[in-house]
């Protein structure tokens, strides 16, 4: 009996141990292909928060590190397709481009804003179409979301894949939050702290996007409210990272 109740006690220290761990401890590498998606668009957000807030050094230093984590991600990828990289080229183009207009619109090209997402686009597409195993979307779909939330704010609408409704790709915030709601609901489950914060980010990060308002064409938010790019874009990466710590 005494015996018994050492090792009960034994395993309650051990699992206590565990569950203060940090999530990095457990944490699986994410594969490149999901990884080029995220990073992906967020060079994408770097961009438009670039150009959005004026210019300032700090959004075009997180700009050079988005792509440098996107380079170092897509050699990573085995045997990447034709499509993956000159997609990933000309992708990495329209954002230099979009630098090198400067401050201002006065030099950006009317066309400009349909030719970043559609570069954005087919790149996305093209890494969802490498081989890989099973995985989660999760990440991906929020970053899109945020890309499409911060070129609402600050260069108009963002042109979706509408001929891809089926995919992440072809979905705003009508289709995307209630997916990503379910998703995060189910990880909320499992009581951890981790989880907990996750959702708790995340209903923040929801209430926001879904006042976007992707249906109306006045560049209005349903509530009348300013669009908060800056606080969503925090929120988005914060909320991704913490996710792909935790797997």
């Amino acid at each position: 009996m005494r015996l018994t109740s050492f090792y009960r006690k034994l395993l309650i220290a051990i699992v206590g141990f565990i569950a203060w761990l940090p999530p990095q401890t457990f944490a699986a590498e994410i594969i490149p292909q999901e990884q080029i998606q995220i990073y992906a668009s967020r060079a994408t957000s770097s961009l438009l928060l670039l150009r959005g807030e004026g210019f300032q050094e700090v959004h075009k230093q997180r700009l050079d590190s988005d792509l440098a984590a996107l380079a170092a991600a897509m050699n990573q990828v085995e045997q990447p397709s034709a499509e993956l990289t000159a997609s990933h080229a000309a992708l990495v183009t329209q954002l230099q481009n979009g630098v090198s207009y400067g401050p201002g619109d006065e030099n950006v090209p009317w066309r400009y804003p349909e030719d970043l997402s559609k570069s954005l686009r087919e790149f996305l597409h093209a890494a969802r179409q490498q081989p890989s195993e099973a995985h989660s979307e999760l990440p991906a779909k929020i970053e899109y979301l945020s890309v499409q939330y911060l070129s609402r704010s600050y260069m108009g609408t963002f042109e979706i894949a509408r001929e891809q409704p089926d995919t992440y790709l072809g979905q705003d915030e009508r289709q995307l939050v209630p997916d990503i709601d379910q998703e995060l609901a189910k990880l909320a489950k499992t009581d951890t702290p981790a989880a907990l914060k996750l959702h708790a980010r995340w209903e923040y990060l929801k209430a926001a996007l879904t006042d976007m308002n992707s249906k109306s064409n006045t560049l209005q938010s349903v509530s009348g409210r300013p669009f908060a790019p800056i606080t969503v874009d925090r929120h988005s990466r914060v909320l991704t990272q913490n996710w792909m710590a935790m797997q």
